[in-house]
């Protein structure tokens, strides 16, 4: 016995005697007098139906009406093939079945060779469709799984990435004696400021990944300051030029060892700190270290870093000097007393100086906080 069937619905039982000679013994053959009773049908024989030969004039419920309801009920003419039946040989009548979604025409008198021809044609192309769409839903299937699983990897990797990052920060940290919000200022002040470009200066390029990774790679900034020796560190006095020659050596010392960490970073945060690192104190008129940058040859990510480091510098107590009010700070930065700065980066300064005006309070009361306790 077949495993599939074709449903046959025409209210003539001569007819359906017919076409169901034509199929015995390839198909389990059900039947229906009207169109009703083929809607029942579908519904009770779903997916096993290989096929529908549908008469168009019939009772209750003629063959276009049984078509559209089938486009209602979730477009079950897709999966299921519909070849309708008729006497009629007009072009109007194939036109309107096929409008309605019919897979092909059969017309009376049948001619079991081409009834037979017909029939498995259609019945072959709507399975090589259906095979088709559910080797795609499943290899989308797949690809969503594979996805998801990158993105728990992605995510996975950022967080080591980070980790490993403000491990080694917060050891230089220690070593310099500076307090542990430092990173966490330097950090928000550089987000607060590309956050700013990016909606004031969309040429720029910048966007919320790019953001998350220089934001979390400028805390490396110092990292080469382990490798200065305390008694230049934590001098509370000037330095001399031979002294600031190696506090200056900070910027290449780091990039050496961010370039020993390439294989345990992501290359995107590996390139992102060595850069940070080594650039951090050049300046907009070519005046800085250690490479004499000038203007745009610096990326926007050591610029940013640059005025943040700068900015938190000058409210922060040092062991060289204690700490200058918000607005003064501001006021140096804005006229060039600490080098100089881009035009656009001192407009974001502009624009988000009440945000990081906040943040420094902010932390500086956390800071207070944990020293009463």
């Amino acid at each position: 016995m077949a495993d599939r069937s074709i449903l046959i619905v025409d209210d003539n039982e001569i007819n359906r005697g017919i076409l169901g000679e034509i199929f015995k013994g390839k198909y389990n053959i059900i039947e229906a007098g009207d169109g009703l009773e083929a809607m029942t049908m579908m519904e009770k024989y779903g997916e096993s139906l290989a096929a529908v030969l549908l008469d168009i004039v019939m009772p209750v419920m003629d063959g276009y009406a049984v078509l559209e309801a089938m486009q209602e009920k979730d477009n079950l003419n897709e999966t299921i093939p519909v070849l309708m039946i008729t006497a009629d040989t007009s072009t109007d009548a194939e036109r309107t079945s096929y409008q309605k979604g019919a897979a092909d025409v059969i017309h009376k008198p049948f001619d079991p060779v081409i009834v037979d021809k017909r029939v498995s044609r259609t019945v072959e192309l709507y399975d090589h469709k259906n095979n088709l769409e559910t080797q795609v839903d499943d290899q989308s299937r797949v690809l969503k799984k594979q996805f998801l699983y990158l993105k728990k990897q992605e995510e996975k990797l950022r967080n080591s990435n980070e980790r490993v990052i403000d491990t080694i920060a917060n050891i230089v940290e220690f070593r310099s004696m500076e307090s542990s919000y430092h990173l966490k200022r330097i950090k928000g002040f550089v987000r607060i400021l590309a956050i700013t470009a990016m909606n004031n200066y969309p040429e720029m390029g910048l966007n919320p990944h790019l953001i998350d990774v220089m934001t979390q790679a400028s805390a490396m900034h110092d990292i080469g300051k382990i490798s200065v020796p305390d008694s230049i560190l934590l001098k509370p006095g000037r330095l001399t030029s031979e002294e600031f020659d190696v506090m200056k050596s900070h910027t290449t010392r780091g990039s050496e060892i961010i370039e020993r960490l390439k294989d345990v970073q992501d290359k995107e945060y590996y390139e992102m700190c060595l850069d940070i690192c080594r650039h951090h104190h050049e300046r907009w008129d070519g005046s800085g270290y250690p490479d004499g940058l000038k203007g745009e040859e610096n990326s926007i990510a050591a610029q940013f870093t640059a005025i943040a480091d700068v900015y938190d510098a000058l409210v922060s107590d040092r062991v060289y000097k204690a700490a200058y009010p918000m607005d003064k700070a501001y006021s140096m930065i804005k006229g060039g007393e600490t080098g100089a700065f881009s035009p656009k980066l001192l407009a974001c300064f502009e624009f988000a100086r009440y945000d990081m005006e906040k943040l420094v309070v902010q932390t500086k009361a956390a800071e207070e906080a944990e020293k009463r306790l």
